[in-house]
């Protein structure tokens, strides 16, 4: 006999909290809370209007691939949101020492021409090969300990310091939108299994990256419309009481009462929301998994890339001597990686605001990202201890893996598998990705 429906509270509009409604919804009654205007969390796409020219640009969520992004895909089919084929190219440049590379191409890898006379930069490009076979030979031997930092696997390996800030943390900086001195923190396995996994340990065997038709805000319509007559936005969470009946949750406009609550909210935000109500457990794991907040600015200043057209990436990592605390500097090319038509070149900045011409900025925003350190990781593999029925309560959320759409979804699933006692499985209804020419992978 089937049990019956549940009436379930899920906090956060993120993609784990919008997946985990979605599934949610098929059996129970589901409402979902947004403590903003808006639903999407990293899902922020934003309409430019230049006058001429009408764009839809994302400023949070931008790419997914086809090997490391199998449950996100399967979603996207079953919801009919098609993708496109993008490159994710990577340059580095130093405008105060006129240095930079895009290791896209041969040619936007010199397109600074006097790199092929310096015999410093092959000796970063040898250090790249060298870190690709040792890593991937020490990952597969499991010779990696999961106490090593990156810090302490890059000193005792002998790396050279250019290969190291001119190329190795402004990549993993770029991805985790972590600092110089966070990425040496970085637990050295965690690391590698993602680059391996990603494809970043090899020249050749990588996947193909995609972006979202129309900008990624174009699949929250489709996966939001089982529940959307239950969505609360600008409703934030103050705090929860719970017992062996339900969860009280506690908003701004009063009390609601469920049977269940999922908190699909950032680690700290949910520990807040817990407040005095937090067992010791919940306070020690989800106080070891911290944020930290990044600016973000879509603006049009082309000075915020290489100086060299030729060495324009999709993601391009501005040095210019920075503390190695600072927060992670990069400037994606929207152009490159939604494929826009147009004359003038879009660009979401983070962290490097003081730099763009105040004349050219389209839009302010700022987002927080999970921060990956031996204790994080630590604290991910006690998700059981504090997520389950026995005190109604669930967490969830992309930070409990890598801090990635896949992971957000990832762990929607694990939790709604916890609920339902069975995982769901969306049915393909639509191609994921429209492989078209013209893009090629990273």
């Amino acid at each position: 006999m089937t049990p019956p429906p549940q009436w379930i509270a899920v906090v956060g509009s993120g993609i784990a909290g919008m997946t985990a409604a979605h599934y949610l919804s098929r059996r129970h009654h589901v409402s979902l809370f947004e403590a903003d205007s808006r639903l999407g969390g990293h899902t922020a796409t934003f309409d430019i209007d230049t006058g001429a020219e009408r764009h839809a640009i994302d400023t949070g969520f931008i790419v997914y691939n086809d090997r490391t992004y199998p449950l996100f895909e399967a979603l996207m089919a079953s919801l009919g949101v098609p993708g496109q084929a993008t490159e994710m190219s990577f340059s580095v440049h130093e405008s105060d020492r006129d240095f930079e590379y895009n290791g896209h191409t041969l040619t936007s890898l010199f397109a600074q021409r006097r790199n092929l006379l310096r015999p410093r930069f092959y000796r970063l490009l040898n250090d790249i090969v060298r870190f690709n076979r040792r890593a991937t030979r020490d990952f597969l031997a499991d010779r990696l300990s999961p106490s090593l930092t990156l810090g302490d696997y890059l000193a005792g390996e002998d790396y050279g310091e250019d290969f190291q800030r001119r190329y190795l943390l402004p990549m993993g900086g770029a991805i985790w939108s972590a600092s110089e001195a966070g990425m040496r923190d970085f637990p050295a396995r965690f690391f590698v299994r993602f680059f391996h996994h990603h494809g970043l340990l090899s020249l050749t065997d990588r996947p193909q990256w995609h972006t979202i038709k129309g900008g990624s805000r174009a699949y929250i319509a489709p996966l939001t419309e089982p529940y959307r007559e239950r969505i609360h936005l600008s409703t934030p969470i103050v705090g929860l009481a719970r017992n062996d009946d339900g969860i009280s949750l506690h908003t701004t406009a009063g009390e609601r009462r469920f049977d269940q609550v999922v908190l699909a909210c950032h680690s700290d935000q949910a520990l807040s929301i817990l407040g005095n109500q937090a067992s010791r457990a919940e306070r020690e794991v989800l106080g070891a998994i911290g944020y930290r907040r990044n600016s973000v600015v879509l603006h049009t200043d082309t000075g915020m890339l290489p100086r060299r057209r030729r060495a324009w990436a999709s993601w391009n990592y501005r040095l210019d001597g920075r503390d190695a605390k600072a927060c992670v500097p990069v400037t994606y090319n929207m152009n490159i990686l939604q494929r826009l038509k147009s004359d003038t070149t879009f660009c979401v900045t983070l962290n490097d605001e003081q730099s763009i011409d105040p004349a050219r900025v389209l839009g302010r925003y700022e987002y927080a990202h999970p921060q990956f350190t031996l204790a994080a990781q630590q604290a991910q593999a006690r998700h059981g201890e504090i997520s389950g029925a026995s005190r109604r309560t669930h967490f969830c959320g992309a930070y409990w893996r890598n801090g990635f759409h896949e992971d957000g979804v990832w762990s929607a699933l694990r939790v709604v598998e916890a609920i339902n006692g069975s995982r769901p499985s969306p049915a393909a209804t639509a191609p994921a990705a429209d492989h078209q020419e013209g893009m090629p992978c990273h």
